[in-house]
């Protein structure tokens, strides 16, 4: 039997990629995390992280993440529930619970490993998921992982969702309903007091995302559910410390005895090594700022509603966060823009399909962007978008 390249298909997947404009490659960043970086040798505004309070290149989190490597060494070297426990991620818990304002708290290795983790073990095939469609793919795949059976709902519409509610509640066991606190790809919230209305009619649990909430929006940067005033409601909490907390992992905030439930039956938790000292003192050190430094949250949101004012008319939703979506007509022109304000200064990703259903530029506001970064954006922005 002759031999054939088995890999050979790749060739031509990878050919219809390039030629919808949907390729795609790593941009290698250099030097320290902040408003400013080095890309491709050239000093540039940084516009495209997820560093909303600029804490990853802060001095404080430096010196906590080497003195736990110092101290403890650079890595967990086993499970939590083997060789990796450390004070350290109890501190870290319960750090999260208070800021979160839940009995208790688990801290994952990543925040995709938090939601994989936590959806597929407290629902299975006897169960049903009801889902934003605009979900992150973190909440898709542990719905998948989970074998529960899996409904989407059209973005933030909770009439449907109820019509999905009462069609198939009442043929399962548990409920799940999930959601995104913040949308990642257009920056608005999901309409969490009407969601837990329906979560308690049909007796269901209800999971948020609060990756991109965390840090940014309530008044002490708890998260969406502190802004909606909905903090002590039973609510699954899932977020991230790779964001605004400058650092990296994930957590579930949780009530105390579904923290203790995952700490038995999370596979993502159970067989996997502990988060590092490092990253485990970096988010402690995140978290003590963004309660006792409200005034890097003020000076964020300054920059959002500055932005906001200047070119609100033209993105995609009306955002409530630090993340602002400018639509293109496509991803050449995505690409093209993209392209243009780089060769600027100014580091802007385009965001195309299929990780979006709609081309467009997607702007990460940072509370260490100076006021002149901004008025320079802006100005570039206007220039080359269309704004009704």
């Amino acid at each position: 039997m002759a031999q054939t390249d088995v890999y050979g298909w790749l060739d031509k997947s990878l050919t219809t990629i390039k030629k919808a404009n949907w390729y795609r490659q790593t941009k290698a960043i250099a030097g320290k995390a902040g408003a400013v970086v080095e890309l491709n040798g050239r000093q540039v505004v940084n516009f495209a992280s997820n560093d909303y309070l600029g804490l990853a290149g802060d001095d404080r989190l430096i010196n906590a993440a080497i003195a736990a490597t110092k101290e403890f060494g650079t890595g967990s070297t086993g499970s939590r529930l083997t060789s990796g426990h450390r004070e350290l991620h109890r501190e870290l818990e319960q750090a999260i619970a208070t800021l979160k304002q839940t009995e208790d708290a688990l801290v994952f290795s990543s925040g995709y490993l938090a939601n994989l983790g936590t959806i597929s073990a407290i629902v299975n095939k006897r169960d049903v998921i009801f889902g934003d469609q605009y979900n992150h793919s973190s909440l898709k795949n542990g719905a998948k992982l989970s074998s529960a059976t899996c409904f989407d709902f059209p973005h933030n519409d909770v009439e449907t969702l109820r019509e999905q509610l009462t069609e198939h509640r009442a043929k399962y066991r548990r409920c799940l309903i999930t959601a995104d606190s913040v949308f990642s790809m257009d920056g608005d919230l999901c309409p969490l007091p009407q969601l837990i209305v329906l979560a308690e009619e049909f007796n269901a649990m209800l999971l948020v995302d609060e990756a991109h909430a965390t840090g940014v929006l309530g008044t002490t940067g708890a998260g969406v559910t502190a802004y909606f005033n909905c903090t002590g409601k039973p609510i699954i909490q899932i977020g991230t410390l790779s964001k605004a907390l400058g650092s990296l992992g994930g957590y579930v905030a949780a009530p105390a005895k579904l923290i203790d439930f995952l700490r038995n039956r999370a596979a993502t938790w159970i067989y996997t090594t502990g988060l590092s000292p490092a990253d485990t003192a970096a988010a402690i050190a995140a978290i003590e700022i963004i309660q006792t430094e409200p005034q890097r949250r003020q000076q964020l949101w300054q920059n959002i509603n500055q932005l906001k004012r200047a070119l609100g008319h033209a993105e995609i939703v009306s955002s409530e966060s630090a993340i602002l979506c400018f639509g293109l007509e496509d991803s050449e022109q995505a690409l093209n823009l993209g392209d243009l304000l780089l060769a600027k200064g100014f580091f802007v990703p385009a965001i195309r399909p299929p990780t979006v259903p709609t081309s467009r530029i997607r702007v990460s506001v940072m509370a260490t962007h100076t006021p002149q970064q901004m008025r320079e954006l802006i100005n570039l922005l206007q220039a080359n978008l269309t704004i009704d």
